[in-house]
C-alpha cells in the first residue's frame, strides 16, 4: 500500500508498466478524486487495505489524468472515488465514484461490481483507461 504522487512521466511513450487513467464527468470541479489500484483478483478487488498504489489529486475541471506504475505486468483494477467536500468520507448524497471498464453500478451490487467486470491487463507498457464518474 503505497500513497503516491500522480506520475504523468512514467505514462510517456516507451514507459511502464503503468496505467493512465482519464477520469471524466467530474462534477462539481473541487474537492479531491482518490484513485486506488487493486490486483484484478477477487481475492484483492475492493478489499480494505488491499489496494497497491494510491493517488490523491484535487479536482479542478470537469476531466482528469493521472498515471500510476504497476508493479508489474498482470491484471489490474482502479476504482476512484470524488470527495467533494474533502472531508475523507463517504457522502452518498454528494459524492461520486467509478471503476476501470465502467460497469454499472446499481442497489443490487451496492457498487461493487466483481473483479471480473473491472479488471483489465497491462503488458509492459502503458495502459490507457477512461472512467466516467458517477454521482447518486
Amino acid at each position: 500500500r503505497n500513497k503516491v504522487e500522480n506520475a504523468p512521466a512514467a505514462c510517456r511513450e516507451g514507459m511502464g508498466p503503468a496505467v493512465k487513467v482519464q477520469i471524466n464527468g467530474i462534477t462539481p470541479a473541487k474537492g479531491i478524486l482518490r484513485v486506488q489500484l487493486y490486483r484484478g483478483t477477487d481475492a484483492d478487488w475492493l478489499k480494505k487495505g488491499r489496494w497497491l498504489s494510491r493517488v490523491e489529486v484535487p479536482a479542478h475541471g470537469p476531466a482528469a489524468t493521472v498515471c500510476m506504475a504497476v508493479p508489474g505486468p498482470g491484471k489490474y483494477g482502479v476504482a476512484v472515488r470524488h470527495d467533494v467536500n474533502g472531508n475523507g468520507e463517504t457522502d452518498l448524497r454528494t459524492d461520486g465514484g467509478g471503476m476501470s471498464n465502467n460497469p454499472s453500478i446499481n442497489i443490487l451490487n451496492l457498487g461493487r461490481p466483481s473483479a471480473d467486470k473491472t479488471a483489465f491487463s497491462v503488458g509492459g507498457g502503458v495502459k490507457d483507461i477512461t472512467i466516467r464518474m458517477r454521482y447518486f
